[in-house]
């Protein structure tokens, strides 16, 4: 096999599976699980799993002692009696009794999920707990201390830019752009210093926009990067200036991460420490993913230097991510209109 047919079948599975994935991104969230004390000991279990996992694999959710069921309801979304994979349950706690810990009872093989805790005490102060997969007995520490919630929330903001496909397409659109390493340098910091600002405002409250149509422009965003690299002329603004879109845009992304912490929540006195431990997991994880592509980058320029660097190639990977980004702005765009 020639190297030009090796590094051209290697970049479609690579494509294959990146855009299989980010078709599913949606559903590659963590087992969800809220528990809200109230003063007279009642305690509110509820839980939402992935869409991943079917209705017949969903896991039992519940507290260990001293904590005892008194009743239990299986909701769908629109919080209507359903048989769907929203639930919840009520369990009443001994007189100065706190739940101890959540068990997760799969059917079958536990699934590679992680889990979210979000607790509520009964003063209305919120915390997070993250589980790694596999975990089925969680453990409710009354008083977390800074140090595990730095590493909580550090650990979240990696998963959560790794498992987000959109914003890693759009990196990957600007790599793509740039070409240069210095420019890409520059286009990832321009992204990185942008979306930190919104993820800042937006989970401190400062500035809030609605999160369906800021999705849908974040796909939108993808579109148009995927339709410059498939341009034939190299002259305008965006090939010129990558790093102006990626400021422009990386503004966008930073509302999506928010939206994340929102459903996680931060935890009371911890906000500055876990905020910022989010934002660094993330751009932990966004250097991980541009490392690999410059290193696939240097292999496939080893292999084939003129057609790796050529438009023609260049093209070729805009046009299936230009395909699903298109489809998702639809898709997104339907769920709200």
């Amino acid at each position: 096999m020639s190297p030009l047919l090796l590094v051209r079948r290697s970049w479609a599975l690579v494509l294959a599976v990146v855009c299989h994935a980010a078709a599913h991104a949606h559903d590659s969230r963590p087992l969800f699980i809220q528990m809200a004390q109230d003063l007279d000991g009642s305690v509110l279990l509820a839980w939402k799993v992935p869409d991943t996992v079917a209705q017949r694999d969903a896991p039992l959710i519940a507290l260990a002692k001293p904590c005892v069921a008194a009743r239990a309801e299986a909701q769908d979304d629109k919080g209507q009696p359903a048989g769907s994979l929203q639930g919840l349950r009520w369990y009443q706690c001994p007189k100065e009794a706190e739940p101890d810990a959540i068990r997760i009872t799969w059917p079958g093989a536990a699934p590679s999920l992680s889990t979210l805790v979000r607790l509520q005490d009964p003063a209305g102060k919120v915390r997070t707990i993250h589980a790694s997969p596999g975990e089925r007995l969680i453990a409710l520490p009354t008083t977390p201390s800074t140090g595990m919630v730095i590493k909580q929330y550090l650990v979240l903001g990696v998963e959560h830019i790794l498992a987000g496909f959109d914003h890693l397409l759009f990196v990957g659109c600007l790599v793509l752009l740039a070409g240069t390493f210095r420019r890409i340098a520059a286009a990832v910091t321009g992204f990185t210093i942008a979306h930190s600002l919104t993820l800042l405002g937006a989970a401190l409250e400062w500035v809030q926009l609605p999160i369906p149509p800021v999705e849908t422009v974040i796909a939108l965003s993808i579109v148009f990067l995927a339709a410059e690299l498939a341009r034939e002329r190299r002259d305008t603004l965006t090939w010129r200036y990558p790093m102006v879109v990626a400021v422009a845009f990386g503004l966008l992304h930073g509302f999506g991460f928010a939206a994340v912490l929102g459903d996680i929540g931060l935890p009371e006195g911890e906000i500055l420490a876990s905020l910022l431990s989010f934002n660094l997991g993330v751009e932990i994880g966004q250097l991980v993913f541009v490392g690999v592509l410059l290193g696939l980058r240097e292999v496939g320029r080893r292999m084939a230097p003129p057609t790796f660097a050529s438009a023609s190639f260049q093209r070729f990977a805009a046009y299936p991510i230009g395909v699903l980004a298109t489809f998702w702005t639809l898709q997104r765009l339907s769920g709200f209109v």
